[in-house]
This record gives structure tokens, C-alpha cells and sequence, in this order.
């Protein structure tokens, strides 16, 4: 079961591109947008954070920041946003416990275990989620307007 509105967002620390760890808790007074993403180097999620890199600009003055979330390494995510050129973090959740507290986890994605849903949060300076969307369609892309829209 997903979270909804209302909800108070699970807490998490994870890995950033760099080894450090980054929790849900640093971001307190601020909003927080999580977009979990299935694997790097993929063209639906290339899409999705490539969306978020060049609308990044938008949430200037907003009080907010970006997260990405996937199962992958790392250093396979320091990779991807090297070569993407993202300005936010990408954390690993390769231990799948926080796409799981999410609710955005596929039991089977092309023969795989245990791979995020493409989804996005948005969580308010009290860490409530405000806005939850998960897709069971990998190859659909979150609603960008209406993430904007909750984060305004």
C-alpha cells in the first residue's frame, strides 16, 4: 500500500553519489521532492530526472529540494548524474528499504527482484507527504504539474 496525503513521510538515510550519508531529517523546514526511479541509464527515467534538471530553476525560492531515489549503486548513480549533469542528489536504496516503506517497489520488473516504482513525493516542512503519486506503468512519467502545484 502506498502512502497518501496527510501521512507523516517514513524516515530514511541513504547514500549519496559522494558516500555520504543523506536523511529524509536534514531537509526538516524544508519541502522535500522525492522522485524514485527504476534504474539509471534507462530512457523513461533519463526522461523523468533530465525533467526535473531542467526545471530546477522553478523551485528556486520555493524552499525545496530534489531527491532521487533508485535501487542502483552508488557509484552507478554518481555515473548517471555525472553524465546527465543533475544538480540534486541521487541516493541508493539498494538495500530496497526505503522504495518499500514508499510503497513504490515492483515485486517483478523484467525478471527482477525488488526494483523502485517510478513515483514522486512531495513532502512539507513538517515531513508530511502532501503529494503521492506511484505508477505501475514504468514507462509512464510522473505528473509534473502537479507536483509543482504541492510544492507551491
Amino acid at each position: 500500500m502506498s502512502l497518501q496525503p496527510g501521512q507523516p513521510a517514513p524516515q530514511f538515510t541513504l547514500s549519496s553519489t559522494e558516500l555520504k550519508s543523506i536523511s529524509l531529517a536534514d531537509y526538516k523546514g524544508k519541502k522535500v521532492i522525492l522522485h524514485f526511479f527504476p534504474l539509471a541509464f534507462t530512457g523513461v527515467c533519463t526522461a523523468q530526472l533530465c525533467t526535473m534538471r531542467d526545471n530546477f530553476g522553478y523551485y528556486d525560492g520555493l524552499n525545496a529540494v530534489i531527491l532521487g531515489i533508485s535501487v542502483d549503486s552508488p557509484f552507478t548513480l554518481a555515473k548517471f548524474k555525472e553524465e546527465n549533469g543533475y544538480q540534486f542528489e541521487l541516493l541508493s536504496d539498494f538495500n530496497k528499504e526505503v522504495s518499500t516503506a514508499y510503497g513504490a517497489i515492483y515485486d517483478a520488473f523484467f525478471g527482477m527482484k525488488g526494483i523502485a516504482k517510478r513515483s514522486a513525493f512531495v513532502i512539507d516542512e513538517a515531513q508530511n507527504i502532501v503529494y503521492a503519486e506511484v505508477l505501475e506503468d514504468a514507462a509512464n512519467l510522473p505528473d509534473f504539474a502537479a507536483i509543482e502545484a504541492a510544492v507551491k
